[in-house]
């Protein structure tokens, strides 16, 4: 792997250099948003609003990908992951959540740390990543994760362990009798690598109040991400959107990750991601269509200027939408995903055999360049896949008229 493909630290500057879409340059509002960003400034809540409501889209997903061709050029990341899900077992009851099971329910399971390991043996010759979430589990304690990623470090040393969410994180200390700084301390020394974005929803806890009554609040989770960061623990973070929030609060949950950026520079990676509605008790879910999935990936490249990485997260919004998001804004299209439960329990049909040269294929069908990474951002290498005749994109059932 080559260090060729560092983000470039002056794309403000760059920005200035490159030419201007028409769409972008005859509209005032995004010409001025324009220009902002170049100087050096921010995109507030109030212009974020009106660039998001225009009807101009293709000035919003112009302006958008003018921002990451100056920060990434042509360059589209991903890595080869696998999902696996400790267990679906939760003290919780989220409105939205397809994947949780009671105890005593017929589906429910918990993998011993065997079973876990028995998970990632076919793959471990191929990936680099094992992302791992879960439910709450009730007895669960921190000498459970830690026994757990001590064996995957010790029969897997060069994977890369991200596992735990935020709440998820809050409900081991609890259990555990330690502070959440304690519990991440032990959880990396025995081999935790960083932290997933999951769980953010949206950061207005009258919307958190709604959707999953019981969880960490949006101080919460903006504060235990912090503890991370200060542990040298990076994360990602995540918005979970269409259900029942405003265009208003979407903007503030960004506006919010922003300025815990300022602070603690530890996010890696924002994955918006539309709610899928089967299977939930969320029936006054408002569901977003395709084109709304890529006018907020578009405006969140426009607005988080201080976090590199937008990710068009294609477990979710399948192929197709994804090959849309990364021509508006997106510069990474997550992973190759050998398994994956929470997203295909709540209405996924995103494949999930696809191996690194399809993966590549896709990229490279609309003309941008396929780069694997590491989970971590500091090693790449430029894929140059085998051509293939037929790339299937599945449409989400929302059209892009809609």
């Amino acid at each position: 792997m080559s260090m060729l493909f560092i983000e470039n630290l002056d794309w403000r500057e760059k920005l200035s250099e490159l030419e201007i879409p028409i769409s972008v340059e005859n509209d005032p509002l995004f010409l001025h948003c324009l220009e902002i960003l170049k100087s050096g400034g921010r995109i507030g809540i109030s212009d974020g609003l009106k660039i998001y409501n225009s009807p101009n889209f293709p000035g919003l997903c112009a302006l958008a990908d003018l921002i990451k061709q100056s920060r990434f050029s042509k360059n589209i990341f991903f890595n080869e992951n696998l999902h696996v899900n400790t267990t679906n077992i939760c003290v919780l009851a989220c409105r939205f959540c397809a994947f949780r099971k009671g105890p005593r329910h017929a589906d429910a399971y918990e993998l011993s740390i065997a079973e876990f390991l028995h998970r990632i043996a076919p793959y471990a010759d191929i990936i680099d990543e094992v992302h791992s979430v879960g439910g709450l589990h009730p007895r669960w304690t921190v000498e459970h994760y830690v026994n757990l990623y001590k064996e995957i470090k010790d029969k897997y040393p060069h994977i890369h362990v991200k596992s735990l969410t935020a709440v998820e994180i809050k409900h081991i200390s609890s259990r555990s009798g330690l502070s959440v700084y304690d519990t991440l301390k032990s959880l990396k020394e025995a081999g935790l690598n960083s932290i997933p974005g999951g769980g953010a929803e949206i950061l207005v806890d009258s919307v958190r109040d709604r959707i999953c009554r019981g969880k960490e609040n949006s101080a919460e989770y903006l504060e235990i991400h912090g503890i991370a960061h200060s542990l040298d623990i990076p994360s990602n973070c995540t918005m979970l959107f269409g259900t029942v929030e405003t265009v208003g609060e979407r903007l503030i949950h960004l506006d919010k990750l922003r300025k815990i950026q300022d602070e603690t520079s530890g996010f890696q990676c924002f994955v918006p991601y539309p709610f899928l509605p089967d299977k939930t008790r969320l029936p006054e879910a408002q569901l977003a269509t395709t084109s709304e999935i890529v006018r907020v990936i578009a405006i969140s490249r426009i607005m988080l200027d201080n976090i590199s990485h937008i990710k068009a997260y294609r477990m979710n919004i399948g192929d197709y939408v994804a090959t849309l998001s990364i021509k508006s804004g997106a510069d990474d299209i997550d992973g190759t995903v050998g398994h994956e439960e929470i997203m295909h329990e709540a209405g996924s049909k995103t494949r999930l055999d696809f191996n690194k040269n399809e993966l590549s294929n896709l990229v490279k069908s609309c003309n941008l360049k396929p780069i694997k990474r590491n989970s971590i951002y500091t090693k790449f290498e430029e894929i140059f896949p085998l051509q293939s005749n037929s790339i299937t994109m599945p449409l989400l059932n929302q059209e892009m008229s809609q």
